[in-house]
């Protein structure tokens, strides 16, 4: 959890200043459960990836291979998510607390319990923010039949067979970005440069607006996409158009490779 933004200056100071230098730990994911396990009295069993997308996704995994345990084929949302809100537990009033909560510098916290799936995101930001970064949180330990109430199921599968889709039209010297759109039955909606990047790191959020400027086939037209971590709200020519829950992702043109929205850049 936390927000994606690249630190300013004036972060680095901070972090400089709390003494935020030396980092203690590369896999926070792999503590936090350890310390679910022993505040908890439990044994992990299996590892549920909490959305698709970002880190949320292949850092699970690699606790789960790190941990010798199971990961679920499935996540708890079926697309990326900026809230613990908006995660499929919540529908079947699942318990998210406790949360344990370590950074990468070796803060280690505990949210015990929370009035509300809101409260305990607004918790974990503030964690997170004190961080200056990402932290590795782990809550929703339930049993596996009420696992198997709230997982959208296959999601993984589905992920894996895009990017061999996608491995393999570049292969082939084939279109690439065109392969995925047809592995996810899914649509091309624009093609341009970044024209202007408007961001700001806000409550441990990365919220901004990127624009764009068509090329090929989409010149002389727009596209805007309104972000919150995740790319939530599109304009094409100033006109609404594609909107969460779709996922709308950018890629690059040549390799349909995904740019996030810290790394997307004018031009």
């Amino acid at each position: 959890m936390g927000s994606i933004a690249p630190p300013s200056p004036d972060t680095k100071k901070k972090m400089k200043q709390l003494g935020l230098v030396e980092r203690k730990y590369k896999n926070t994911l792999t503590n936090a459960i350890k310390q679910l396990e022993k505040y908890r009295g439990i044994s992990v069993q299996v590892i549920v990836p909490a959305e698709l997308g970002g880190i949320n996704t292949p850092a699970p995994l690699d606790a789960a291979a790190r941990m010798g345990l199971k990961a679920v084929d499935g996540d708890y949302a079926g697309r990326a998510i900026p809230e613990i809100g908006q995660a499929t537990p919540v529908l079947y009033d699942k318990k998210l607390c406790p949360i344990t909560s370590v950074d990468t510098w070796g803060n280690t916290c505990i949210i015990d319990d929370a009035v509300n799936y809101d409260v305990a995101e607004a918790l974990g930001k503030v964690i997170s923010t004190v961080a200056y970064g990402l932290c590795g949180q782990s809550g929703f330990a339930m049993s596996s039949r009420e696992m198997k109430e709230a997982v959208v199921p296959g999601t993984l599968t589905e992920c894996l067979k895009l990017g061999a889709a996608i491995r393999k039209a570049r292969e082939k010297g084939a279109d690439p970005v065109q392969a995925a759109v047809e592995a996810i039955n899914g649509w091309l909606l624009f093609k341009g440069k970044v024209a202007k990047k408007e961001w700001e790191d806000r409550e441990g959020y990365m919220y901004g607006i990127h624009s764009f400027k068509g090329i090929g086939e989409y010149k002389g037209h727009t596209f805007k996409i309104w972000f919150k971590n995740e790319n939530h709200i599109s304009w094409k020519d100033n006109r609404p158009y594609v909107t969460s829950p779709d996922i709308m992702e950018v890629v690059q043109l040549k390799t349909a490779n995904p740019i996030t929205n810290t790394n997307l850049k004018e031009g």
